[in-house]
């Protein structure tokens, strides 16, 4: 258990700078979007393409680990949409709801899983974001927009130009033509990986909003218990039924046991879901987090 706070509590630190750093507007407020988006579209998508271009992609277990993430949520998926029977939940609400225990936050996933279990662990995570960063963006914009209608083009355009699954594709081909990475670029794509976490983590903190935790607290209370209790338990069961070996089985329950994405906010603002709402889920997620992860991580252990 020492092991693992000692893992895990320096991410924590890091969310909790980058909140104190935006409360003291320091470097500036206009800061933050512009290293969400150098983030988002070069440095993130850098440690992917290296991870997955280097990876040793005959690991038997990999077409079981597949389909334990996509039988996970596909068992989560169908639950949500007979809620929203019973619940009559509008789609700006089923939108805020599915997001908050469908999505994930990827940068604390990948830099618990770099402290956990190293470059083998962050392999593994790199080939689960390849088929958990598709389906669950489709399922959230589906979940926000379920009333209006959504076509084939709206949904799957934003999937083809996600910079992530790029990044996740071009390095598992650049894997299979045997060529590696020559002439240093492992190395230039090394040192823009190193950039990757830190300041993810520090936008990550940026981007709560402790004050809008109020006046929803039941509807916080059970979707956060869902999300940070809940699947990482389904999905500890999904990889025992499946027989996953135990650093795959630890991956799997890692990145379930997330707290939701922040990026989840935006998406919500733009197709008219309940903002204020998705708001408050980030939060204290992400704030609970720092002691469901310690302690699911330690009963797995």
């Amino acid at each position: 258990m020492t092991d693992l706070l000692l893992a895990l509590w320096p991410l924590f630190a890091m969310i909790v700078a980058g909140y104190w750093l935006r409360l003291r507007e320091f470097p500036s407020e206009a800061f933050w979007p512009g290293a969400e988006r150098l983030n988002y579209f070069i440095l993130f998508p850098a440690l992917l393409f290296s991870s997955l271009a280097q990876a040793p992609l005959s690991n038997p277990a990999l077409p079981r680990l597949g389909l334990a993430v996509l039988l996970g949520l596909g068992i989560v998926w169908l639950a949500l949409l007979v809620l929203r029977r019973l619940r009559g939940w509008p789609a700006g609400r089923f939108g805020a709801f599915t997001q908050g225990i469908l999505r994930f936050n990827t940068y604390l996933g990948l830099a618990a899983v770099g402290s956990l279990f190293g470059q083998e662990g962050l392999t593994l995570a790199a080939i689960m974001l390849a088929l958990m960063v598709p389906t669950v963006n489709v399922l959230s914009v589906w979940s926000l927009t379920a009333e209006r209608g959504v076509s084939a083009r709206s949904l799957l355009l934003p999937i083809i130009k996600n910079p992530l699954i790029l990044a996740c594709l071009g390095g598992a081909l650049f894997n299979l033509t045997g060529i590696g990475l020559p002439g240093g670029t492992d190395r230039l794509l090394s040192l823009l990986a190193a950039a990757s976490l830190p300041l993810g983590l520090l936008c990550v903190g940026a981007a709560l909003k402790p004050e809008q935790l109020g006046g929803e607290i039941p509807a916080l209370g059970w979707n956060t218990a869902l999300r940070l209790l809940a699947m990482p338990l389904l999905a500890w069961s999904v990889a025992w039924a499946l027989a996953l070996p135990a650093m795959e089985s630890a991956v799997l329950v890692l990145f379930f046991a997330l707290p939701t994405a922040p990026t989840a906010y935006v998406l919500t603002r733009q197709l008219g879901g309940d903002s204020q709402l998705m708001a408050g889920i980030i939060t204290l997620q992400t704030l609970l987090a720092a002691g469901s992860l310690v302690a699911i991580m330690g009963l797995l252990a």
